[in-house]
């Protein structure tokens, strides 16, 4: 199963969940817009991440193509160890997906990234949208849509040709808000506070020097 794949520099025996990062982001989202070098962008290339889980009497050599949250990976141990996790967490866990294959993912996600650039991304079925509320001087378009599957490198915004799935998308992703806001201790949205700061860290007060 890891022959040809490296995800960190060590293998053990033990039960580890390894998370990697590490795949080249040449040609993704961020790269060809102008983000180089930093995961600054609410895309699929940035956000998405490998993760290799080991535990004894679980599936052996299975993939879980479903939709998770990172967050969904501590209820899941939980439940791999039978403790009942916090009943505020948010995360859901998915362990009847390793232990039977049976799917256990979301119906969609909802992405943000807050430091080079302000956007909320909903990754759903073979879609994902991108909304950008501040585009950190990197001129993308306010709503983009990209078909994963055909386009990995999500090269081609088809949100002109698919307006039924752009709705579609803003209707989950005000959903999710709805959701987060009447759940949340808080009652501001954290991106609107970056936003009336002024916008994301790296590209608050650089207009000139982008500009240059």
């Amino acid at each position: 199963m890891l022959d040809g794949v490296r995800f960190t520099n060590y293998y053990t025996s033990d039960a580890p969940c390894i998370p990697s990062r590490t795949a080249l982001m040449t040609g993704k989202f961020g790269i060809h817009n102008g983000v180089v070098g930093h995961s600054g962008t609410a895309d699929q290339g940035t956000c998405n991440i490998s993760m290799i889980i080991r535990w004894p009497g679980y599936q052996q050599g299975a993939v879980d193509h479903e939709l998770h949250y990172h967050l969904d990976l501590p209820p899941t141990i939980a439940e791999m160890l039978h403790i009942s996790p916090p009943a505020d967490w948010d995360g859901k866990s998915f362990a009847p997906t390793l232990k039977t294959g049976n799917g256990a993912g979301r119906e969609y996600l909802v992405i943000s990234q807050c430091a080079h650039v302000c956007q909320r991304s909903v990754r759903f079925g073979d879609w994902l949208y991108i909304r950008s509320y501040h585009d950190g001087f990197h001129l993308f378009n306010k709503d983009m849509l990209f078909n994963i599957k055909e386009d990995p490198h999500e090269l081609h915004d088809l949100s002109s040709e698919r307006p039924d799935l752009l709705r579609e998308a803003v209707y989950l992703l005000n959903n999710w808000h709805d959701d987060m806001m009447l759940t949340s201790k808080s009652d501001v949205d954290p991106m609107r506070t970056v936003l009336k700061e002024g916008g994301p860290t790296h590209a608050k007060g650089q207009l000139k020097e982008y500009s240059e």
